[in-house]
Formats: structure tokens, C-alpha cells, sequence
């Protein structure tokens, strides 16, 4: 039998545990500073719906969500194409603003 543990490290993204009102969450923050957008969401994606099932087993309470700056959403979350992974593979998103270093909008 292989034993792992998932190590959530990236640097500058990260996975964050939190409580929003009174629900418990995950958030899941990519940069998406890599040239490749569509690279950057399939490598998203993947680690996205990898952490929602580690979090089911662990913690089954907590809602993952992934978080892209408003410049990304606004760019390339918008496309059709993104739109309906992001409907299909039932990710819920957190939009920030990087210069505000804020969340500007919360969508399930």
C-alpha cells in the first residue's frame, strides 16, 4: 500500500483553511501568472477536484473553493468554454483584487 499526504505549498498560491460566516471553506489561490491560461486551468482544475475529494474524507464539512484574480476572471473565466468547466466540474470561485488585495465576489 502507497501512503501520501498532500503537501499544499505553492508559494504564492496556496490552500487556506477559513470560516465564512458559519460556513467552514477551503480556498484554493492561484496567480495565474503563467503565460499558458489554459495550462494554468488545467493544472487548476486538477488540483482543485483532487483537494475537494481529500477535503471530503477529511474534512467533509468544508467547502473548497478556488480563488483567480478579477483581471483573470474577467479575461478568461468569462469564456464559454471556462464557463461551462467551471458549471461541469461544480467549482465554486473566489474573485480577488490584487492591487486591493481584497474579494471582490464570491460565486457557487
Amino acid at each position: 500500500m502507497v501512503m501520501c499526504s498532500l503537501q499544499i505549498d505553492l508559494g504564492a498560491e496556496h490552500l487556506l483553511a477559513a470560516q465564512r460566516d458559519s460556513e467552514k471553506i477551503a480556498v484554493e489561490v492561484k496567480s495565474f501568472t503563467n503565460p499558458s491560461a489554459i495550462s494554468e486551468f488545467h493544472t487548476a482544475v486538477g488540483q482543485y477536484l483532487n483537494y475537494r475529494r481529500a477535503l471530503r474524507s477529511q474534512e467533509p464539512t468544508r467547502i473548497l473553493y478556488l480563488a483567480v484574480p478579477s483581471q483573470t476572471y474577467e479575461d478568461f473565466f468569462r469564456l464559454r468554454f471556462i464557463e461551462e468547466g467551471v458549471r461541469e466540474y461544480q467549482i465554486y470561485l473566489v474573485i480577488y483584487d490584487v492591487e486591493d488585495r481584497r474579494i471582490t465576489q464570491w460565486i457557487r
